[in-house]
Parts: C-alpha cells; structure tokens; sequence
C-alpha cells in the first residue's frame, strides 16, 4: 500500500470540488495524515484543500479555535458522532464548503473504548451530512491507516456527487 493507492478517488474529489468551485478540510486521527495526503498529492490542492490537522487526541481536539469541553459532553470518540463533529468543526474553523472527519482504532491493539483495533468512524460536513464506521477486522495498522483514509475518500467523493 502506497500513497498511490489512494489517488483514484482523490483524484475524483479533486475534479469535483475544482468544478464546482469548492473547499475542503480534513479533521483526522487514526488516519495520520494520509486523507490530506492523498488530496494534496493532487496537481493544483491548493484550489480546493484549505488544510487537515491530525487529531489524535481530545487536548488536540481542545486546541482548535473556540472547541470546548462541554461541546464535547456526551461524545465518545470511535463513534460516527464524533467523526460528525470533527467534521463539523474543520469545515466551520477553515470555513470550508465540506469537511472530513476520521476517529479510529489503528491497532495493533484495540481502543481504550473498546472497539477493536481496524474500528473507525468517518464523517463529511457540508450540504450533505454522512457518517459511516468501518471495520477492517485486522490489526495491521498501517493497512489499517490506508484502508481509513480509503474509505473517507470514497465517502467524500460519494457525497460531493450526490450533492451534485
């Protein structure tokens, strides 16, 4: 698995967002960075992708501008509903027209949580609001980061076209 792997549907967003004149930004964890990656990795990013950030941790989380502890109540991260927020928050601190949020389980071993390791969660914010979890059932974890990042891809150019 490659960076390559993951261009097909990058590329797909890429077309998209470029003709329709729109943003994106990506609020990843589990994904370490490949999701902005693979749009980055696209000739002219910077006409559609405004930036990602890694949030690995609820203190990273806490670091985005104007998040705050009783936003988060009730939030429990591995969980569509809180790939919806991190979603949610990119989009609204990069003022994107969509954004993309991943929480997961890598591996080799499971979260503190209790999903199991190939676990995640994957939301897009923009018009059209999706959540979806994936479970991979391996403990690899750098497939496990490419099959995340696949999979946010694929949501995201599924839900840019169904938007159209």
């Amino acid at each position: 698995m490659t960076l390559n792997d993951l261009l097909p549907d990058a590329k797909k967003v890429a077309a998209s967002l470029k003709a329709r004149k729109e943003t994106i930004a990506v609020a990843e964890s589990s994904a370490g960075g490949l999701i902005t990656a693979a749009l980055l990795a696209v000739p002219g990013a910077s006409a559609y992708c405004l930036g990602g950030a890694v949030i690995y941790t609820r203190k990273a989380l806490l670091g985005l501008r104007d998040i705050r502890e009783d936003m988060l109540a009730g939030l429990t991260p591995s969980t569509e509903a809180y790939a919806l927020f991190k979603a949610r928050a990119i989009r609204e601190r990069f003022s994107a027209d969509w954004g993309i949020g991943e929480t997961g389980a890598a591996g080799p071993t499971g979260s503190r949580y209790g999903y199991p390791a190939g676990h995640a969660c994957l939301a897009v914010a923009g018009r059209i609001e999706r959540a979806i979890t994936l479970e991979t059932g391996s403990s690899d974890r750098v497939a496990n980061m490419h099959a995340f990042a696949a999979a946010a891809l694929k949501l995201l150019a599924e839900s840019i076209a169904g938007d159209g």
